[in-house]
């Protein structure tokens, strides 16, 4: 195997590698001539190291070799780890180089200024764009609340779950969905795992989690939807009411700001903040407080039984920001007629449910609440949303066997990580983005 260990490793070591023959492999970021000696910056997924490569001290081929190098090649190199003479660190001289591909033409985007083109060119090479060490920061970000997301679950007694993508109906209501032929008959890209989220809790495993995409055939062209997003859900049975999804919720969250500090080198390189929650916990406002206080507080009227638009949420989110010292608030209660058919109602109030959206900085990122475990309840809910019942039997099924109280939700991993570290468009938090005119690379 070429490569062994990773710049950071190396740098870790550094003390007791010094002196010591190493070897590191990765990209040529900066070549530096100086006549007599040779300075290549060489990069990886971890860091950056400086070699020194010295006419005098290497042979014949090995000079040939690095006369013909160019930023981006991909190469091997060995030598011996020393401290920097007129910098702090360490660099190493080289005895040795390895080229194991060069690039067959021009650049079409540098690198270590890719963030300055246009984000339709840097998506278009992202292969390139990605190893920007800024952009790269963005998914190991990303992977780490995925980490951070099957840790908190675990912990909690949650089993992961690996549900179809290709189902049989739409969860919502049919309509958004991707149709594909599936041998002699039609059926579609999954909206969500819902329906076997269910499954898995009515099937006696309780509490489920699940990492996976989902796909929305939504035209919208905002920076804050695509059409495929990774999902992270979870469904838990034995509920008392939707409060305690809730709880599982935020203790999620509050395991993201507890430990946020082992990402603190990738906040500070995007300037942002810690996550704050407040001891006394994410604040939760029913919805219709939340229409009174976006009227009194900043004009802002929301047709009463509506969704809030994104402005409604920005200027929710800066009011708890500056009453609750709080980057998070859950919204309870919405309307019956703006969630899907499974959310369960409130028996003295069926125009309104038992469910909840959390919004972080003012964006909408975690959808939830208590589902209707209810057979005859699930029936009504399907006529009363005008959807055909026929069209969801196999889900109905699993009702009429014994269903205990459970509710979940769906958190979007691009939108979480677009808001931990303030990013303009959701799209530069997934790596290959699809929307409606993207479908390459």
């Amino acid at each position: 195997m070429y490569k062994k260990a990773f710049i950071k490793d190396v740098l870790a070591r550094g003390q007791d590698l010094e002196g010591s023959s190493v070897r590191i492999c990765g990209w040529v970021h900066r070549i530096r001539d100086l006549g007599g000696v040779k300075f290549v910056i060489l990069r990886d997924r971890t860091g950056m190291l400086q070699v020194v490569f010295k006419k005098g001290e290497l042979e014949e081929r090995v000079l040939k070799e690095v006369e013909d190098l160019r930023e981006e090649s991909v190469v091997c190199i060995d030598g011996f780890l020393r401290r920097a003479p007129t910098r702090e660190g360490f660099e190493v001289a080289a005895s040795s180089l390895i080229v194991l591909s060069k690039p067959v033409e021009p650049l079409p985007l540098e690198v270590h200024s890719s963030l300055k083109a246009g984000l339709a060119t840097r998506l278009r090479y992202r292969w390139i764009d990605a190893r920007n060490p800024l952009v790269s920061k963005i998914f190991l970000l990303k992977s780490w609340v995925a980490r951070k997301f099957r840790e908190y679950y675990s912990s909690q007694g949650f089993v992961e779950i690996f549900t179809p993508k290709i189902v049989a109906s739409g969860t919502e209501s049919g309509a958004n969905v991707f149709p594909v032929l599936y041998f002699d008959k039609v059926a579609y890209l999954a909206q969500s795992p819902q329906f076997y989220k269910q499954f898995a809790v009515i099937a006696g495993f309780e509490r489920v989690y699940e990492i996976g995409p989902v796909f929305r055939a939504e035209p919208h062209h905002t920076i804050r939807h695509l059409n495929e997003y990774h999902s992270l859900d979870i469904e838990v049975g034995f509920i008392e009411s939707y409060h305690d999804v809730m709880d599982y919720v935020e203790g999620f969250f509050r395991k993201l700001a507890t430990d946020i500090k082992e990402v603190s080198d990738i906040l500070e390189a995007f300037q942002a903040p810690e996550i704050r929650i407040p001891e006394t916990g994410i604040p939760r406002i029913p919805i219709r407080r939340v229409y009174e206080i976006l009227e009194s507080e900043y004009g802002k009227r929301i047709p009463y039984g509506e969704d809030l638009d994104p402005e409604a949420e920005k200027l929710l989110g800066s009011y708890v920001r500056e009453k609750y010292n709080s980057d998070l608030v859950f919204v309870t209660e919405y309307p019956w007629r703006v969630r899907p058919f499974y959310a369960m109602r409130k028996d003295d109030e069926p125009e309104w449910t038992y469910s909840f959206d959390l919004l972080f900085r003012g964006l909408e990122v975690v959808t939830g609440g208590q589902r209707e475990h209810r057979y005859e309840r699930l029936r009504e809910n399907l006529r009363d949303k005008g959807l055909k019942e026929e069209e969801f039997q196999y889900y109905l099924e699993f009702f009429k066997h014994g269903a205990p109280p459970h509710g979940g939700a769906g958190m979007g991993l691009e939108r979480i990580t677009m808001q931990i570290l303030g990013l303009q468009n959701i799209r530069e938090a997934r790596l290959l983005p699809r929307d409606t005119e993207r479908i390459t690379p």
